[in-house]
This record gives structure tokens, C-alpha cells and sequence, in this order.
């Protein structure tokens, strides 16, 4: 009798353990093979991911973490094509980019001091697909302009100044850059009225990508720039306009008069 109670229990603890065990899926990210949009539609209302916030216990400081859920499997994504065991499941920020809610960009959780890298999980074709918002560069102050996920306002995410994705229909774009070879060298200071054209300050200039279009103008500076915000700000707005070209592009043009330009023209 007393084996057979234990038996029960044993397998009773046996069967919980299973229930209880994660369903996962590791997926490979494959490289984004020019501007793409992700914004596939689902029948029904109700979301085929999920994104659930916790505590990242491998923190110190006990900061949030994430993870994705694609129906009830939990994703995993292989960070080196090479090495199975490099697949990991937890993100430092993951946020829906698409009023359909089938399209998650996310950033690894890191904690070597680097920028984790960034991925884009979506419903494509039907199915899941996990794409790298990775692109190599040869950049000398590389360490400086890879920032990670910037949000730039209601209009999309600004990813280490290669990559731009839309909000409300996850269109990604290709930055086009300055140098083919390294990503962009300049901080991104300003968007252009139509909230289109991404203004970066270069130690040479004012280099602008109209990323729908990938028409670029590099504004040559005759001297440097100001260091500070606010002096750098007035020196723009005293210097610069908004001028459309003649396939009605905005893009920041040296002024040669004395017109003034209301700051609130670039905020």
C-alpha cells in the first residue's frame, strides 16, 4: 500500500513537471533584403503574440526584462548561426510596431557593457519570421553611434543609425549611409517637418537621409558646429532653413540671409 501511494505521488509530481515545462522555439534571424514591410493581418482579434514583462534576475539591479510568447511558445532567437547554445529568450525592451500587433521589435538583454543587439519578430507570410537589424561596419567611432532602439516619437524606432521602422505599419528602412562601409558618424540631432528626412550632425556637416525616397544632402559646415545642446540649436536655427528640392524633399540649407528661423521648427 505504502509503495503504491508513493507511486501515485511520484507520478503525480512527474506529470505537474511536464505541464509546467516551457514550450520553446529557437529561430535563426535572417538579414533584411532591402526596405521590407511587416504588417501582416490575422483573423480575429486577438493577437498571435504576447509579450510578457518580468524581473531579470541576472541583473544586480533588478531591471525589467522580457520575453515573447508566438502563441503558446516561447521564442528563442540563435544569436551566432554557428552556435546552438548562443540562443537566448530575454529582452532588455520589446514593444508591438504595428497596429496590427504582428510585428515586436526587441533588444536582447546584455550584460557585457555593449549594445545588444536589436531584431525585428513578425508574422510573415503566415508564419513567424525573425529578421537582424544588423549591418556590418568598419566605423572608427562606431562605439559612440551604436545607441540601440531610439524612439523617435509617434513617428517609428531609429536603430544605431541604420535602420528606421515606421509605427502603426512596420515599414523598415535602410539608412542610406555617408560612407557604404561604416554606419553613420554623427549624432541624430532633428527630423524634418513631414517628419521624413533624419538630420545627423557629422564633424563636417549636416548629413540628411530622406528615408523614403534614400535622397541624401550633406550640408558642409565652414566651421564647426557648437558642442552644446542649446548653443548648437540656436547656430542651426540661425543658420539653416527647411527647403524643399525639386522632388519636394525637405532638407536643412544653408541660409545666406539674415532670416531667423523660429526654433520651434526644429523640435
Amino acid at each position: 500500500m505504502m509503495k503504491q501511494l508513493l507511486y501515485t505521488l511520484g507520478l503525480s509530481v512527474l506529470l505537474f513537471s511536464c505541464q509546467q515545462q516551457e514550450i520553446t522555439a529557437t529561430y535563426t534571424p535572417r538579414v533584411l533584403t532591402a526596405n521590407e514591410k511587416f504588417n501582416e493581418s490575422i483573423e480575429g482579434k486577438d493577437s498571435l503574440f504576447t509579450i510578457l514583462s518580468k524581473k531579470d534576475k541576472n541583473t544586480s539591479e533588478a531591471k525589467e526584462a522580457f520575453n515573447v510568447k508566438f502563441k503558446d511558445t516561447l521564442v528563442k532567437i540563435q544569436i551566432n548561426k554557428a552556435d546552438a547554445n548562443s540562443a537566448a529568450d530575454q529582452f532588455s525592451s520589446a514593444q508591438f510596431v504595428n497596429t496590427q500587433r504582428t510585428a515586436i521589435l526587441v533588444q536582447l538583454a546584455d550584460n557585457s557593457g555593449l549594445t545588444a543587439p536589436a531584431y525585428l519578430i513578425a508574422l510573415k507570410n503566415g508564419k513567424l519570421d525573425v529578421v537582424s537589424l544588423y549591418r556590418p561596419s568598419k566605423g572608427k567611432e562606431d562605439t559612440k553611434y551604436t545607441t540601440g532602439i531610439n524612439k523617435m516619437g509617434r513617428t517609428g524606432y531609429l536603430v544605431n543609425n541604420d535602420f528606421f521602422i515606421t509605427n502603426v505599419n512596420a515599414n523598415v528602412y535602410l539608412i542610406k549611409r555617408q560612407n557604404p562601409e561604416e554606419r553613420i558618424q554623427g549624432e541624430f540631432i532633428l527630423n524634418s517637418p513631414d517628419k521624413s528626412t533624419l538630420v545627423f550632425l557629422t564633424p563636417s556637416s549636416l548629413y540628411q537621409v530622406n528615408y523614403p525616397s534614400d535622397e541624401v544632402s550633406d550640408e558642409k559646415f565652414s566651421k564647426p558646429a557648437p558642442q552644446s545642446d542649446a548653443e548648437r540649436n540656436s547656430w542651426i536655427a540661425s543658420n539653416f532653413r527647411w527647403a524643399k528640392n525639386k522632388k519636394g524633399i525637405n532638407f536643412l540649407k544653408f541660409s545666406d540671409s539674415n532670416r531667423i528661423v523660429d526654433i520651434k521648427e526644429f523640435k
